[in-house]
């Protein structure tokens, strides 16, 4: 998948959907890396996902907002600053419009994704640099989500389900297309996340389709470590490349609606 530093980030997937989903003045800071055989492990970007109260359209909403941008030392291999936005009906949970503006290189894609939840459509348009704006309308499921509802609906899952042989299918709104997404639970374990300290953490292996549909040989896998309590935030994330692999790591945080009990010792 091209955009991969971020989007690994923000497609974590385990979605059941119940209260508290969203909780608003929480802020997330990540460092993503990359390592590579004779290559060290290098700090490459930032990301930060930030969730708020506000109005659409006259109406009050939920705003969570996640920003990935490229480590200035090296703006000039591969210089990256992709935004995410979505707004969220608090008491549906459900979201009711998407953006994402995505720089990357030499590319630029703006695209706006809104719901139709009473007719399950999504309409987007986005435009390129090398094209005018587009439009498209897709059929959706109960079970398809945009990137950033799919990361908070991970946060949702009923202890009782996470079990030996827990697993689901979703599917990912993304771009002009739905991806579709297959994870599975892979136990508990205890994950040292640098410069924060050893936490108890739940597992997970997660595998995105091309864009082709159910095509998952050829899509993205990535790992998942996820806090073992209430709040449920992904701490470590791992995905192999065709060279190396890519690493996120929570750095810091703020504002969480519970204590993280998960954190054993520095």
């Amino acid at each position: 998948m091209k955009r991969l530093i971020f989007t690994l980030l923000i497609t974590l997937t385990l979605g059941v959907a119940q209260a508290q989903l969203y909780v608003p003045g929480e802020t997330l800071h990540y460092k993503m890396s990359y390592r590579a055989k004779l290559f060290p492990n290098t700090e490459v970007a930032n990301v930060v996902m930030e969730t708020s109260e506000t109005t659409l359209d006259g109406q009050p909403v939920i705003k969570v907002y996640g920003m990935g941008q490229t480590a200035k030392a090296f703006n000039w291999i591969f210089p990256v600053k992709d935004a995410y936005t979505v707004w969220v009906d608090p008491q549906t949970l459900r979201t009711k419009r998407f953006d994402s503006d995505l720089h990357e290189g030499d590319y630029t894609r703006i695209s706006t994704f809104l719901f139709d939840w009473k007719n399950h459509k999504v309409h987007t348009r986005w435009r390129t640099k090398q094209r005018p704006e587009e439009f498209r309308e897709m059929a959706i499921t109960d079970n398809s989500m945009d990137a950033i509802s799919l990361y908070f609906n991970m946060r949702t899952v009923d202890d009782s389900l996470i079990k030996e042989g827990f697993a689901r299918d979703l599917e990912l709104v993304l771009e002009d297309t739905v991806r579709y997404l297959k994870f599975r639970y892979e136990g508990r374990e205890v994950k040292k996340i640098k410069n924060l300290g050893k936490f108890n953490t739940l597992k997970f292996r997660c595998k995105i389709a091309t864009s082709d549909g159910y095509a998952f040989q050829d899509g993205t896998e990535f790992e998942v470590w996820i806090s073992d309590d209430k709040n449920k935030i992904p701490l470590y994330i791992k995905s192999p490349i065709k060279v190396g692999s890519v690493q996120a790591y929570l750095s810091s945080y703020e504002g969480l609606r519970y204590p993280l009990d998960s954190f054993i010792k520095k």
